[in-house]
């Protein structure tokens, strides 16, 4: 079992802004969203963060309950890169993060991540947000996202409702100090906008 102590989540949807993000870590209603999140047992902030590629690109699909619309997922299959922010965070927060991403309780059993981390991938279930996808390291530690175990060509595609869009531009603004132009050319290139 990686026991690393600390991991760098990549968020690429929502989670690019930092306080959308905090929500995860310290509990609590993003927002514009519906939905309030528990937060990790160790609700210290990210030691830091930085502004991140991952190859591939993302897509909006499905349905969600906290913004109504599509939301991100992630394809590393998909041409381009995919502009993201990554979160140096503990394995434990991390496993808290994947539980409620994944709509579960966190604090449970601690996540193995030994899969992801030598396979570069591991399906925890078949729902959106329950695969683990390992996209290399930075400063000694592995980058790691979740996203839906389907590809981009097996779902149908959805606009995101403008409440996760904002959080997106606002995120991209925040982690790649693009402005709202820059931000929303970047997202009118996703597949399913509108």
């Amino acid at each position: 079992m990686y026991d690393g102590g600390l991991v760098w989540y990549v968020g690429y949807g929502s989670n690019l802004c930092a306080e959308r993000f905090a929500c995860y870590l310290a509990g609590g209603r993003p927002r514009g969203a519906a939905r309030w999140y528990a937060g990790c047992r160790d609700r210290t902030p990210a030691r830091d963060t930085a502004a991140v590629w991952l190859p591939g690109g993302i897509y909006f699909a499905g349905r969600s309950l906290v913004w109504g619309g599509g939301i991100a997922f992630y394809d590393a299959a998909l041409p381009g890169r995919v502009a993201g922010r990554a979160y140096l965070i503990t394995t434990q927060q991390f496993g808290d993060v994947a539980a409620q991403e994944m709509h579960r309780e966190p604090g449970g059993a601690t996540l193995d991540l030994t899969t992801v981390l030598e396979t570069g991938r591991d399906e925890l279930g078949r729902g959106r947000y329950e695969t683990l996808l390992y996209a290399g390291e930075r400063d000694g530690y592995p980058l790691l996202t979740f996203t839906a175990p389907w590809s981009a060509a097996d779902v149908v595609r959805r606009a995101p409702a403008p409440a996760y869009l904002a959080m997106l531009v606002a995120g991209l603004g925040e982690a790649h100090g693009w402005n709202s132009e820059q931000a929303h050319a970047y997202l009118a290139d996703v597949p399913s906008m509108i």
